[in-house]
């Protein structure tokens, strides 16, 4: 959250310390005391030092929780909160049990009760507790998962477009990745569709290597990368690899798609010299280390707005800048987009923040994710949200 703050709320501080490699350690602080102002018991004004179009999709996004501070950030079975719901059971690893509040402040909720179960991590299990109706639906199912329950006569199948997406990301700091047109070498050595349907098979649509999607409202459409194995090799021998190089990528092994998309671009980056190893790690161990590996696959989830992934990731010193990208112009260009409400006038400046990426960037990115999932038919009101966020107090089940 700190990463979306940035630019309007936050700013960075200079400790006067440096780190292990001699660099000032920053720090972060409110840009003035009356930053967040209490009006009244009911009301916050945010007092901002530049313009931001993002508020409210701030406020919304998933790690924007809201804890009540009597209660000293406690999270769990009868913690305070504002929601339509209260959790009443929760075992990590197992299930996550809800009742419905009498208080709640808005429409609904319509169910008895509301659980999350954990099936765990094989595909079968969630297969099997749908053809036996133990559970009403599932947060999320692949393409083999799909073709296996559709023919199901309980079962509908829900899709939508989304802006979740995997990046191989590089940091332009370590000596193989400095010169930007390795980096771009790198994209021209992708088959985007090929990964598509070797990885996601098939739900996908291929990207253009900034992070802006089709859905975000200020997008600018920009020629894509197409796989180009000669011009690839030539930008890494110009760059003084004539013979490629050998690089670790670290990744998770689940989902699988994530690591079957690694695979999928190390053969590929092979073709144009670049021999990648595979460094697989638990997915807490992953995050331990995510933002400090050299060479990397992230998954980066839905956000609704271009401006607030590309704060996130490719701001200077943001806190999720797992690329260490760093960039004056592009820092500018993205406050100033930050401030444009007109989405059509704020594509004019994306353009360029495009280009940039397209150009200088740190990623190869080779898709946008459709996501896919069932639910019982009996279920009302249900709608995949491309955020793949459950809103449960908008359900009901339809009578027998």
């Amino acid at each position: 959250m700190l990463g979306l703050f940035t630019g309007y709320l936050v700013q960075e501080v200079d400790t006067g310390q440096k780190d292990d490699k001699g660099n000032p350690k920053k720090s972060s602080k409110l840009w003035a005391d009356n930053a967040i102002e209490k009006v009244d018991d009911h009301t916050v004004k945010l007092n901002a030092f530049s313009p931001q179009i993002a508020v409210a999709e701030h406020l919304f996004h998933y790690p924007m929780f809201i804890l009540d501070p009597e209660e000293n950030g406690k999270f769990g079975p009868g913690a305070n909160g504002t929601g339509p719901f209260e959790l009443v059971e929760f075992t990590v690893g197992k299930n996550a049990k809800y009742k419905p509040r009498s208080d709640y402040w808005g429409d609904g909720p319509y169910l008895d009760s509301f659980e999350f179960v954990d099936l765990g991590d094989n595909p079968g299990a969630g297969i099997a507790a749908m053809a036996s109706k133990q559970v009403d639906g599932l947060s999320e199912a692949d393409a083999v998962q799909i073709n296996s329950m559709k023919a199901f006569p309980h079962v509908a199948v829900h899709k939508v477009e989304t802006t979740h997406t995997i990046v191989a990301r590089m940091h332009p700091d370590v000596e193989q990745f400095k010169d930007k047109r390795v980096r771009q070498a790198m994209r021209y050595a992708i088959d985007r569709d090929k990964v598509i349907q070797t990885s996601l098979l098939g739900a996908g649509t291929p990207a253009e290597d900034h992070h802006v999607a089709p859905s975000h409202p200020e997008y600018f459409a920009l020629p894509k990368y197409t796989r180009d194995i000669d011009k690839a090799k030539k930008l890494l021998a110009d760059a003084g690899y004539p013979d490629g190089f050998e690089f670790d990528m670290v990744t998770r092994p689940d989902p699988i798609w994530e690591l079957n998309t690694a695979q999928v671009l190390a053969e590929q980056f092979k073709d144009v010299g670049i021999k990648i190893n595979i460094k697989s790690l638990p997915s807490a161990q992953y995050w331990e280390v995510w933002t400090d590996a050299p060479f990397s696959l992230t998954a980066w989830g839905h956000r609704p707005l271009a401006i607030m992934t590309l704060g996130l990731a490719y701001r200077s010193n943001a806190a999720w800048n797992e690329s260490h990208f760093s960039n004056a112009e592009f820092d500018q260009l993205l406050t100033q987009a930050e401030g444009i409400l007109d989405p059509k006038e704020r594509s004019k400046v994306m353009e360029k923040i495009d280009i940039i990426m397209q150009e200088e960037g740190p990623i190869v990115q080779p898709f946008w994710r459709v996501f896919s999932t069932v639910m019982d038919k009996k279920v009302v009101g249900f709608e995949l949200h491309p955020s793949q966020y459950i809103f449960a107090h908008q359900y009901a089940v339809a009578a027998a």
